[in-house]
């Protein structure tokens, strides 16, 4: 299904991708430090997707296991909505926001305690056909369609 043949966009869908081809997946509550996951998601910002798979794949960072899951979901929607071939397809988009974050005790010397904050993110990835990212990086004006 294209771009123009859908009949409903969500907002979410147009923020991230306007009128343009391609998929996005997110992971929310994500228990991993948002500063930990930037690392991880500005190594594969701009990196073909196969590329992409295999640096997450032997990543030392713990955030790697969980942004590599996220990118997988996004390459298999990007080929069942929106029906893009996975190779040509590239990273072109990531973010990671901040979750709520889960405050906890820890008791400490003299009957004192100290706060711990365990954070969460929200991790999204988007994928595009190589020829937009292209096309936008040049600064030629898309029309989300392939000669």
């Amino acid at each position: 299904m294209s771009v123009t043949e859908r009949r409903r966009t969500s907002a979410r869908r147009e923020s991230l991708l306007g009128t343009e081809p391609g998929a996005f997946a997110s992971a929310k509550f994500a228990r991993i430090t948002p500063m930990k996951a930037r690392r991880v998601v500005d190594m594969v910002r701009g990196m073909p997707t196969e590329e992409a798979l295999a640096l997450l794949q032997f990543a030392p960072q713990a955030a790697a296991v969980t942004v590599r899951k996220v990118l997988e979901s996004a390459i298999a929607n990007a080929e069942t909505t929106e029906g893009l071939d996975a190779d040509d397809l590239v990273v072109s988009a990531c973010l990671v926001d901040e979750g709520p974050t889960m405050k906890r005790w820890r008791p400490r010397a003299q009957g004192r305690a100290t706060r711990i904050n365990k954070r969460t993110s929200h991790i999204t990835l988007v994928v595009q056909p190589a020829e937009v990212v292209a096309a936008r990086k040049s600064g030629r004006k898309s029309n989300g369609k392939s000669a």
